[in-house]
């Protein structure tokens, strides 16, 4: 198979980027394009990236950290580590970057830069693959990035040199910035494929650019739980009880999650469960009990995603928050289901009236001494029984996570002059790399179709929203009808425009490259591949 695209006879490198809305079909044709690549004998040309484990785990690619790792280099000598099985890089000659608004410059410059290493050819960007890049900017953009489509070359002009010195960082952002310009082809995907339901359709379409009218307002607010017009009366109903609710902070996604353990637990006659982390600390002489407990009840953003307190219940949904074998798709996002926990005798744990944190009933069993969760997780690659445990039940051991946490305001005037000038304490942590699934964050959720969820469109006091935190969650379901608001919101939730340069991204590329639109099937990508 040749690894170039063909262009009336003439070979160059293909550079092609598939934008289009949420529920088009982007993550439909990357598996199509999968499939055609195994069914003619070819799926070792082919690497699928992507920049979170949820969306790599859709696609059963790799996250771009992981598919970058095995690569090693030096400044004298770059070469590719001998004898490595993940990537045969020789045979390597086309790339799938899914979700690309999370991709940002500095990481397309290392992924270009580690590329050119491992085929050997450095005056080629991304050392001669072909490189397709699938998404949409109006969803959410990349965390500590700057997205593809900033105008770095342009800033930098503007600003001048005389403003500041120019960093390493500054270079590789208009490297990526460059990389990204020398795109030489678009298919827009424009037909929507994951809802047929017309009005929900239009709204949507007006959610992505802030346009939303009074009437979508009045149709959205419609399946509110409570409204007069809404069917849906409690989340306790049988339909609703296993969809996931969907929030903008990770702080009320543990609450809420912390709530529905407690509820599930009561319902069905148990105890609710409660893994205690095992932390140590650098400087343990200087650690009093009131830092211990404010540590252990940090939200798990700013503990590397294991958490202090981890409340359980047998049979919850769970998600996985690390990257245990991403080839397995066990990873970082995978969804299972929690069916056993061990741990050691119940005398090293306690149940005891006086909790050791409010947030749990008197009667929580606290577990100080956990050794490992059974999980079922059925979209795992593990295609045969582990020793004597049923199919697809995994399990999942104690992770380790080592964080910073500033202290100086919890540590006592002596405390402070033992540690002098030093304000951070360093923690290693031990726990179970997963948290319940009763609600996720909307960020996690892109990537996703899901078939039914719960929305809070309430932004947080003081927060920026964009238009990717009401647009994301609400385009995740097929049908109006499988989705209900959390409480009542303000038509300004609808009304979030784009910034200028994502809302033109598209008009910008058109310029210079032609746009195919692909309405109904992906004949014209098979054809830009054929052999």
């Amino acid at each position: 198979m040749p690894s170039l695209y063909r262009v009336d006879d003439k070979q160059e490198q293909l550079l092609m980027c598939v934008p289009g809305p949420g529920g088009t079909g982007k993550s439909q044709v990357i598996k199509a394009l999968t499939k055609y690549f195994e069914v003619t004998n070819r799926q070792h040309f082919l690497r699928k990236l992507a920049p979170t484990s949820m969306a790599a785990s859709e696609i059963d690619g790799l996250t771009t950290h992981s598919f970058l790792g095995p690569i090693s280099y030096a400044k004298k000598k770059k070469t590719v580590r001998p004898g490595d099985e993940k990537v045969t890089w020789h045979h390597v000659q086309y790339i799938f970057i899914d979700e690309m608004s999370m991709i940002g410059l500095h990481l397309l410059s290392q992924i270009h830069k580690l590329l050119c290493i491992a085929k050997s050819k450095s005056s080629e960007p991304f050392g001669g693959i072909n490189v397709v890049f699938f998404g949409d900017f109006i969803q959410y953009p990349p965390v500590l990035d700057k997205p593809l489509y900033r105008d770095v070359l342009a800033e930098e002009n503007n600003m001048g040199t005389t403003l500041k010195q120019k960093t390493e960082l500054d270079t590789q952002y208009v490297v990526g910035r460059a990389l990204w310009l020398q795109l030489n082809t678009v298919v827009q995907l424009i037909r929507q494929m994951r809802t047929d339901d017309h009005a929900f359709l239009e709204a949507q379409n007006r959610l992505r650019y802030g346009q939303c009218t009074i009437e979508d307002h009045k149709l959205l607010s419609k399946r509110v739980i409570g409204h007069q017009s809404c069917p849906v009366k409690s989340l306790n109903d049988i339909e609703w009880k296993e969809a996931p609710v969907l929030v903008f902070r990770n702080d009320l996604r543990t609450e809420l999650n912390n709530l529905a353990v407690i509820s599930t637990a009561r319902e069905i006659g148990v105890v609710t469960v409660v893994c205690i982390a095992h932390d140590t600390f650098n400087v343990d002489s200087v650690v009093n009990e009131k830092l211990r407990k404010f540590i252990l009840r940090l939200p798990d953003n700013k503990t590397k995603g294991v958490c202090g307190y981890l409340s359980l219940v047998i049979d919850m949904p769970v998600l996985l928050t690390d990257n245990l074998a991403t080839e397995l798709r066990l990873s970082n996002g995978t969804s299972g289901i929690l069916r056993k926990l061990v741990y050691e005798d119940e005398l090293d744990n306690e149940t005891s009236t006086a909790a050791t944190t409010g947030d749990f009933p008197p009667d929580t069993m606290f577990v100080r001494k956990p050794l490992y969760a059974l999980i079922e997780i059925q979209k795992s690659n593990i295609s045969s029984k582990l020793d004597t445990l049923p199919q697809k039940l995994v399990p999942i051991a104690l992770v380790e996570e080592t964080f910073e946490v500033k202290c100086k305001e919890l540590l006592t005037e002596e405390e402070r002059r033992k540690r002098m000038k030093k304000t951070k304490l360093k923690v290693t942590r031990k726990q179970f790399p997963f948290v319940p699934a009763y609600s996720i964050t909307t960020y996690k959720s892109q990537g996703q179709t899901l078939p039914k969820i719960i929305v809070d469109l309430v932004f947080p006091p003081g927060s920026r929203p964009q238009v990717a935190a009401a647009y994301v969650p609400v385009s995740r379901v097929k049908k109006l009808d499988n989705l209900i608001f959390l409480r009542p919101f303000p038509i300004s939730a609808l009304q979030v425009r784009p910034n200028n340069i994502s809302n033109n991204i598209s008009n910008k590329i058109t310029k210079k490259v032609q746009v195919i639109k692909l309405s109904q099937n992906i004949r014209i990508i098979l054809k830009l591949l054929e052999v």
